[in-house]
This record gives structure tokens, sequence and C-alpha cells, in this order.
């Protein structure tokens, strides 16, 4: 049946795709024009001109915008003369009689930001009759930072979300916590809506799947027109059963009523390398061999790089250390990258119709060979008036983009890690003829870098139709329509001179195909009578998740040449759909008295395939209030320094299905079990039990209180806003282990409560302002503690059980061997003995530390002069820590010999009575203990994030050749990075395993340079 509806909707799509355009070419005549007005809008101080200006005849709904040169036409039915309504963020509303053409309007400047329109679940609201807890971002300040996807680029910007890129590899999954983690099995991650489509930004990688990718990467940033971040209960709980881990509402862009077509252009090139104390430093052949000897020495066996004319037990020397070579594969991984984007968008409209074109081209290389990600795409939005009452419309954007993924690391095999790192320094990468050398464990790092073996296609839609009807002017029906799908192709092929092609080749294909439809109605009714202002939404949502994959794998190929599957001689195939649906209701009802006492009280249900017959239904209430102390009448007399003075508080429920299996309550079998036939020895299909039901599996549900204040000083030149926060997760999605005698492992069920507790703070304020220059200042701060406040006992976590989850700690603290430091007199390490029995052996391991940041946030300063502007963003994070793999596998002490290469810090090692340092004599026993708090380190930061200096034509020049602006710009990221931390990057996250502050094989973020380009007609 959904199946019908969906096909159903996606030719409505179509259709009114098709009406809508013609609207386009064709609506341009209005029906009856009684005068057309003129004019410009200026700032009442400097005289320069408003851009996006908003103009509206009072009483009617005959609106339009200003241009880059403050100008503006409104073709109207209306006679002369009537009043205009201007309004402008930032300046106090205007209103004007206009009694003939042309008008000029100045606007008076104002620092009151309380006016401005933000996003809230189901409509707008603005930000002064704000309950809830919203951060608006603004994507000017933050789209020219080269990252794939928009969510990257919002770190450091909105106050209580942490944001960790993870590694270098643009396209790849980003590590997003919105006021902390509620959950261990299900996903942390928040509900991104685009448009009003719920969107789904789970990685659909299957081969290689240690490193995601992105769907949130196949959305270009330029078409994005605000983000608003939803944070407390009384702000998500319109989303119910999706809001436990925050929502990311994005807009895009669209046209004005009334408005000339507008052409804007930005084009950018740019390159980008790995900062010199992020690459890894390698010991050199003769170090290596130097250090190897040591080894072998302390251990009382013979040295194994000495003169080839000493033969030991049969075995000759390999060469005295100081005559061995040194070979950079370090070099063959490395590369300065190219980056490019290009984006152009027509937007405008005439009396009826609305619309925007945009489309752009990205592409970023990695700082490592050969990995890449190129982004195609186009984005139309269209709105049309049918009449007075009816307005239908359509958001629709198609992308497709290209990865060249390589393996960065977690395993031997085709990984650049090991073919670059963990091979000895003294070995060469050629033979004597120039072929590459293969060597028994790990591939050659040249054959890596100059091949593509891995890589995808997105082939992604976002859209929706969407009818208002306006059945009165305060009673608004509003249905919409729409789809996310998204068809992801994948493919290796591993040639002959690889460990995994070694068998005549190795090609694999995977198609996925990720399809979410949503249907929702909202009825929504506002009004105002006399001091008494009240709202109420009533709505339902039904939604279906469609997840489908098809894969097949060939080895044995007649040759390099043949790289198609049907060409090999061994075949299989493997093949997997998931399906869920959801139901939902919701109402939200607000009231506010003469804008001074504001509550709103919000519910929704939620209806889950996923759940068990006995708890399908999920019921998500929440309540706010506020109060705007600053509109009492004993403060305006009294207080006149303090602008803006508001307390909010707010109770919730919130819900989460997301990250578990769409059957995750069902008893499963499954097939693939084949058997011997007695009679003839014939394989016969079979099947076999895979999952235990749970008829009881439940909602996961966060309650959440939340208080605030917001603090405006001086005409709100100086902002504050403080939010203090306590979330508490019951019944937490767990997979528990079950008793062996059962034939499963584990079972999931509802078992675990976790707290987050935290304050944000965010100051904005304007430092100067003069007609020729200005200076704007904004910091944001958070701190969030979580903890596990019960589990049924201790469960390990990630390889070598690094992670344990243990009742009154963290999620994602480590669980270690304590290293006290090393003994000056013999350079042994010494270890914490935790149980006190006098030995050091596994009981001996304990919770050393989290790796959740004590404080983090974003400092931005912006300057403007004359028509210079510079932009300087830093980020940083506080008391977290990182558990440096690599430095670990690289500190073996010599232990491994020709199977690992060795660090340069393996040079600080003890070697002399009373030396003082970290890392212990080279023995075995002084490295048998990888699991070493030695490793895990400080991963506290502060970067420069971006650094952006543009120059804007003055408008004399740009008036000549009818060209509104001209802006030249250079924006550099990550130029500067102050941190302790000695591996590649102190962001660095495993986050297809849901593991935080893990750096494993991480490329580190780049640095890079840009010069672009913004023209606008």
């Amino acid at each position: 049946m959904f199946s019908k509806f969906y096909k159903a909707g996606s030719l409505i799509l179509l259709c009114l795709c098709l009406s809508l355009f013609g609207e386009v070419l064709y609506a341009q005549n209005p029906a009856t024009v009684n005068s057309v007005l003129e004019g410009t809008v200026v700032d009442e101080t400097t005289g320069l001109p408003l851009e996006g200006a908003n103009i509206i005849i009072e009483g009617v709904t005959n609106q339009t915008t200003t241009d880059q040169k403050g100008r503006f036409e409104l073709r109207t039915g209306q006679k002369f003369p009537y009043n205009i309504i201007v309004t402008f963020v930032g300046y106090e509303k205007k209103l004007q009689v206009a009694n003939g053409s042309p008008v000029s309007v100045k606007l008076k400047p104002t620092n009151n930001n309380l006016d401005d329109v933000v996003v809230v679940g189901y409509g707008t609201q603005s930000r002064k009759n704000l309950v809830g807890s919203v951060a608006k971002v603004d994507p000017t300040d933050t789209k020219l930072i080269p990252e794939a996807s928009f969510d990257a680029q919002l770190q450091g910007k909105a106050a209580g979300v942490q944001i960790n890129t993870n590694t270098g590899v643009p396209g790849s999954d980003v590590f997003i916590r919105v006021r902390g983690a509620t959950s261990i099995n299900a996903s942390n991650d928040p509900l991104y809506i685009i448009d009003g489509v719920f969107i789904n930004n789970s990685s659909l990688q299957n081969i290689a799947q240690e490193r995601g990718t992105s769907p949130l990467s196949d959305i270009n940033p330029a078409d994005i027109e605000s983000i608003e971040i939803l944070k407390d209960a009384s702000a998500i709980a319109i989303y119910g059963s999706r809001g436990a881990n925050g929502v990311v509402l994005v807009s895009t862009k669209r046209g004005n009523y009334n408005q000339k077509t507008r052409i804007h252009f930005n084009g950018s090139e740019g390159f980008a390398w790995a900062p010199a104390d992020r690459v890894w430093k390698t010991t050199t052949g003769a170090e290596h061999a130097l250090l190897i000897n040591e080894y072998n020495r302390n251990m009382g066996t013979p040295e194994p790089f000495r003169d080839p004319a000493v033969i030991i037990n049969g075995v000759a020397g390999r060469g005295l250390p100081q005559n061995q070579p040194t070979y950079d594969r370090m070099s063959y991984l490395n590369r300065t990258a190219q980056l490019r984007n290009y984006d152009i968008s027509i937007q405008g409209g005439s009396e009826k119709t609305k619309f925007y074109l945009g489309g752009g081209y990205t592409k970023q290389e990695s700082i490592w060979k050969p990995m890449s990600f190129e982004r195609g795409g186009f984005k139309v939005n269209l709105d049309h008036k049918i009449n007075s009452k009816i307005t239908i419309g359509t958001s629709n954007s198609l992308s497709k983009s290209y990865r060249n993924q390589a393996r960065p690391a977690n395993g031997a095999n085709g990984t650049l890690l090991q073919a670059s790192l963990n091979i000895p320094t003294y070995l060469p990468i050629f033979s004597q003829d120039g072929t590459p050398l293969k060597w028994v464990n790990f591939d050659n790092i040249s054959v890596l870098t100059s091949t593509v073996n891995l890589w995808s296609n997105s082939y992604h839609y976002i859209g929706n139709v969407y009818l208002d009807y306006k059945i009165t002017p305060k009673l608004i029906f509003k249905s919409t329509f729409g789809v996310d799908y998204n068809d992801y192709e994948e493919n290796e092929y591993w040639d002959t001179r690889t460990i995994l092609g070694n068998n005549g080749g190795r090609g694999t294909q995977s198609v996925t195909k990720a399809t979410t439809s949503i249907n929702e109605q909202t009825l929504s009714y506002n009004d105002k009578i006399d001091r008494h202002s009240f709202g109420i939404l009533v709505g339902n949502t039904l939604q279906n998740v469609e997840v489908k994959n098809v894969s097949a794998t060939g080895t044995n190929f007649p040759n390099n040449s043949y790289t198609q599957i049907s060409s090999a001689a061994t075949q299989t195939a493997s093949q997997f759909k998931n399906n869920s649906n959801l139901a939902s209701f919701f109402s939200r009802v607000d009231y506010n008295y003469a804008n001074k006492y504001y509550t709103e009280f919000t519910i929704r249900a939620d209806g889950s395939s996923k759940f068990g017959v006995n708890n399908r239904w999920g019921y998500f209430p929440a309540v706010g209030f506020a109060w705007r102390a600053n509109e009492e009448n004993f403060f305006k007399d009294n207080i006149s320094a303090i602008s803006n003075l508001k307390f909010r508080i707010s109770y919730g429920t919130t819900g989460n299905q997301s990250g578990i299996n769409e059957f995750a309550s069902q008893g499963l079998w499954t097939g693939g079990f084949g058997y011997a036939d007695v009679a003839g020895g014939t394989e016969l299909p079979g099947t076999g039990p895979l999952q235990i039901a749970n008829p009881d599996l439940k909602w996961e549900s966060t309650d959440q209180f939340s208080t605030g204040i917001d603090i405006g000083l001086l005409k709100d030149r100086l902002t504050i806003e403080f939010n203090y926060y306590n979330k508490y997760t019951r019944d937490a999605l767990l997979l528990v282990a079950t008793p062996g005698i059962s034939g499963f492992s584990s079972y999931l069920t509802n078992y675990g409560e976790i707290s987050n507790k935290g304050f944000e703070l965010a100051i904005n304020s304007v430092n100067i302002k003069t007609p020729k220059f200005t200076w704007n200042t904004n910091l944001n701060i958070a701190r969030n503690k979580n903890t596990i406040e019960r589990i049924p006992a201790d469960i390990p976590f990630a390889g070598r059980d690094l992670i344990r989850l243990q009742q009154g700690n963290s999620l994602y603290s480590y669980w270690l061997y304590k290293q006290l430091g090393v003994d000056p007199q013999t350079g042994d390490a010494i270890f914490d003995d935790y149980n006190k029995d006098g030995r050091i052996t596994a009981e001996d391991r304990q919770i050393v530390g989290s790796t959740w940041p004590k404080l983090f946030g974003g400092l931005t300063n912006s300057f403007s002069y004359k028509g210079i502007d510079l932009n300087v963003f830093f980020t940083f994070s506080y008391g977290n820590s990182i558990w440096n793999h690599n430095r670990m596998l690289g500190e073996t002490g010599g232990t491994l010999d020709a199977g690992r290469v060795l660090l340069a810090s393996q040079l600080d090692r003890w070697t002399t009575p009373g030396q003082i340092t970290e890392t212990p004599r080279l023995t075995a026993a002084n490295y048998s203990r990888q699991e070493n708090s030695r490793f895990f380190e400080d991963g506290s930061y502060l970067r420069l994030r971006s650094l952006t200096l543009g120059y804007t034509l003055p408008r004399s020049l740009t008036d000549r050749i009818n060209i509104s602006k001209v802006r030249f710009y250079l924006t550099g990221s990550n130029l500067l990075l102050f941190t302790k931390y000695t591996g590649a990057d102190p962001e660095s996250n495993l986050g297809t395993q849901n593991i935080q502050g893990y750096d494993y094989g991480t490329p580190p973020q780049p640095r890079t340079v840009q010069l672009g380009l913004n023209v606008s007609l």
C-alpha cells in the first residue's frame, strides 16, 4: 500500500515540477497592475544600500525585496497612495506612505536581533518569542570552509554542539553530538531535516566499512539559507522519537515574490597539504637497525645488523646499522591536493511565482593519494500562488558524488597505513629491475597510491511538494510529500600486484538503495486578542524507510584488464532488504501575554514497526515557560542599560529508535545453511535461527530538564545566552549477552541508564560600529558530563577491549594499564598495581580517562573597513584524551623487527641510568602490554579553523558595468594548530564503529588556501 502511495506521490511531484516551470515562464505578466512602485532602501547613518530588505504593502500580500544596490520594484493592483512596511534584520521596522514612484526609504540601524526569524519544528518564530533553546547558524560564515558536508562546517558555531571531522578524507562521516550521547547501541546522531524532508545521515558503505561516508556530503552548502539546531525538550519534542539527540533543521534558498531576477556566482581554486608536524616521523634505516640491535642486545640474543661476514647460528649479518639505506614511503602517500569549487544560482519571482535555481561543482583531493571527492548537483525550488488562499511549491535537489576512497587503515591487506607506515624504512620499495616489491604481510605503497582500488558513486535526490491552504487568514492547512532517495554504488578491484588480488585479482560491486518517504499534514491556527497571543498546531506523519542491497564478488580474473565480475572464474553474491514504518501524531499549543509571559505545550505519539507488539507506541510530551522581565514596567522605568532579559525553563521526554535493526524485536531465521543429503551427498538448502524475539522491546526515552537566561545590554550591543541542562536516558537499547546454551550470543533489550549534564554559554558583541569600520565578536563555550548510570555488567568495547562501558564512568572511557613512569635506574616501565596483589596482570587494568572534553567551543572575530572584510575563526577543545593507536604500533621496542616500522619517538627510549623518560628500555617485558596509558594522550587543542580576507570593489566601479557586486577573497583553513597531541589529529574518531577519541590510520585535517571570486548581477 505504501509503495502505491510513494509512486502516486512521485507522479504528483513530477507533474507539479513541470507545471511550476511553466509558471516561471508564463507568470511574469500578472493580472491587473494599477501601480508600479520603484525605490531604494538605505542605511540612515551611512547611506549605503541594504540588500535583502523586505517591502510589503500594508493589508495585502504584495511584497518584494531589494537587490544589491538597495533597489526594488513592486507591481500591484493597488492604487496610490498606500502604506508600505519596510523591514530588515538589524534595523528598525518602518511604515512609510507611498504617494507615487519613486520612493526613498531610510532605515535606522539597531543592534537588536530579537525580531530575527528562527525556524522551529513545523513553523517559524521571532527570536524574542522563543521558549526553547535554538542555535541559529548563518551558512555565509561557514560555507567557504573546504569540507564536503555542511555539518562539518558547523564546528564551533553553536554552543553545546560537539563536532569532530574524524578524518582528513573529504566526503567521510562526521562525529556530531548535541548535548552529549544518550545511547550505547542506538545512534547518537541528531535528526537532519532539509526543507521538511527527514534525511538519512547514516553511511551506506558496505565495502571496507572501517571508514564510513556521509550522505550529507551530497548536499551543496551553497544552496543552504539557514541552519537551526534544536537542543532542549521544548524545541525538539515536536519530533518525539527523533529528538533525543537534537534536531538540525536546514532551509534552502528560495526566491521572492516581485523580485527581479538575480544571478550569483562563486568560484574558488586552492590547494591543501599536510601540516609538517602532523606527518608521522619514522626512523631512518640506520636508526631502525640501531634500535633492533639494542633490543636484541638487551634480550641477550645476537644483533642481526652486523658485518655480513660474521655468521652466527648459520645466519649472516645484515650489514652494519650505519650502512642501512632509507626508503621514504610517506612521500608516496602524501601530496599537495587540489581544491575546486564553482556555484551559480538564479532567483527571482513575479507576483504569483518565485523560484530558485542553483548548480554547483566541487572537487576535493585528499592529502593522501589516491583519495578524492567530487560532487555535481542541481537545485530547483519553486513556489506558486494559485489564488489568495492556495499556494503550492516544491523543493528538489539532485546530485552525483564520486568518491575515490581507498582503505586508510584497519586490517593489513590493501590499507594505506600498513603499506606506508608498517614496513621498516630500510626495506626497498622496488626491485633492481624497477618492479614494485610485494611483501608477505603488506602491500606496496607505490601500487596502492597509483591505482584506483575502491571507488563509489552516490546518486542522491531530496525533494518534496507541498500545498498551503489558508482556510482563513488565521487557519492554515499544509500537506507535504517528501522523498530522500540515495542510490549508492560501490566498486573495488584489487589487481594481482596486491595481497587481496593475489589469487588472480579480486573485484566486488555493491549497490545499496535507501529510500525515505514521508507524508505530513498540519493544521495551524494563530490569533491575537488584545494582549493575548496564542497558536495551535496539530499534525500527523507517515514515514517509510527501505534499504536494499545487492552485492557480488569475483576472484581469479584472466588478467588485470578484466575487472567485471562476470569475467571472474569464481563468483558469489549476497542480498538484504530492511523496511520500517513510522506513524506519528503531534500537537503544540503556545501562548503569550503582552510579549512578557510565554508558555508552550507539545506532545507527540510515535508508532514504530521496529518495536515489539506490546510497545509499538511511544508518547513524548514537553512543556516550556519563558518570562521577558525587561517588558515589566518596573524594569523599563529603572534599568535602561539592559535591553533584553528573558528567563526560560523546559522539561520533556524524547525518544530514540535510530541505529537499531528494522526487525530488532522479531525472532528471525536466515537461509544459507546448506546440509548434505543422506542419499546422494548433494548439498540442500537449509535455514537456521538468527535472532531471538523480544516482543517487549520498547522505545529508548530521554527526559530533559533545561533552563536558560538571555541577556541583552546596551541596546543589544552585547548579548549573552546561558543554558543549563540535565538529560537522563532510560530503557537504553542494549545488546545483552545470553548463555551459550541458548544458541545466541546476545539479544537486544531495554537495559541501561545514561545521564548528560552540562552548560552552554554564547556571547555576541558589537565592539565597534562606525560608518567605515565594524568589529564583531562571537564566543561560545560548553561542557557536557556524560555518565553511565546503570548497566547490567561491564561491557568491553573496541579492539583489544580498549574501551570499557562501566557503571559510574562515561561512554568512551578507556580501560588500560596505567603506566606511572619509567624507573630511572633500570629503564623498566612502572605500572600501577591497581588491585595491590604485588603483580601486574589483566586485573590491574583500569579506567584511566575519557575522551569527553571538559570545555569546547569556538571564537569568531569579524572586521570590516570600507570594502575590506576579515573573518578569524578559532575552535578549541580542552580536557579530552585521544588513544594514539599509531604510536602504540610504532613504539614496539623493536620486538617485531621487519614486521613493523619504528616511529622516531622510539629514539627517546631509556638507555642509561638516571635518564628521565616515559619510553622504557627496549625489552620484551616492557612492550608486552599494548593497552598502555602512555598512548592515551592529552587531546586538547586550539585551532585556527578558518581565516578569510575579502575585498569588495567600490560601487562606483561596478555600476559602470551593471554588476551589483564583485568580491575577491582569500581563505585559509587549519592554518594554526596548538596541541600537545603527537598523533595525526586531535579530532580523530572511528565513526562507523561509534568509537570516540581513537586515532588509527587517520589522515590529518589538511591545511588549505583558496582564492575565490563572488559576482552578483
